[in-house]
């Protein structure tokens, strides 16, 4: 099983990071091959709105979002992380998710719903505030995200009250409930291909 993680925040190893570095790392006990995007450290640009996409559903833009296409297509479960900013998402996390236009077009204008592979997202959201409804008005956006990609939605871990660039090493239950998500997503996908 891939798992791929996505960090959102344009902070290095800062709270979001090392939430997502925990729900790896149980995949990883499990045997699952990890690997990890950090949007800040990539070259692109968000959506240029220039229709390019509009003729076969392929963004024309020739950046680092090309190989994102790729090993997003290729993972089984994606897992997106996020601080809360502005009562939402990241801007790095907004600018990839507007390039996925294309993935839309394809589902809305073609009709086409993609490879029968059935993907796994998880979405993990800090924020410094602990408000309910900036992890809601979050998670919308990531729910409409995988909606498009043909992921489904399974599950999600929010930890609010979060100041400080180390302070989530505070929270343990927080990362003991992330590394045990990690695993989860694993060995339940093990059980439906043994099942399916």
């Amino acid at each position: 099983m891939t798992v791929l993680g996505i960090s959102g925040s344009p902070r290095r190893h800062g709270n979001t990071e090392v939430l997502l570095d925990k729900v790896l790392e149980g995949a990883k006990s499990r045997s699952a091959s990890v690997g990890k995007i950090v949007l800040n450290e990539l070259d692109f640009k968000g959506c240029q709105d220039c229709g390019g996409c509009s003729e076969e559903g392929v963004c024309i833009l020739t950046d680092d979002m090309r190989e994102v296409y790729k090993r997003i297509e290729k993972a089984d479960c994606i897992v997106i992380a996020s601080p809360v900013f502005f009562g939402t998402i990241s801007a790095q996390l907004k600018s990839m998710i507007d390039r996925f236009q294309p993935a839309w077009i394809k589902k809305n204008i073609f009709h086409e719903m993609g490879s029968d592979k059935k993907q796994k997202g998880v979405f993990l959201c800090v924020s410094g505030a602990d408000n309910k409804e900036f992890f809601d008005n979050s998670r919308r956006s990531i729910k409409m995200f995988f909606n498009t990609i043909g992921a489904k939605y399974a599950a999600d871990i929010y930890c609010g009250g979060v100041e400080g660039k180390n302070a989530i090493r505070n929270k343990k239950r927080v990362l003991d409930k992330a590394f045990e998500l990690g695993e989860k997503i694993v060995t339940k996908n093990r059980k439906h291909t043994k099942d399916g």
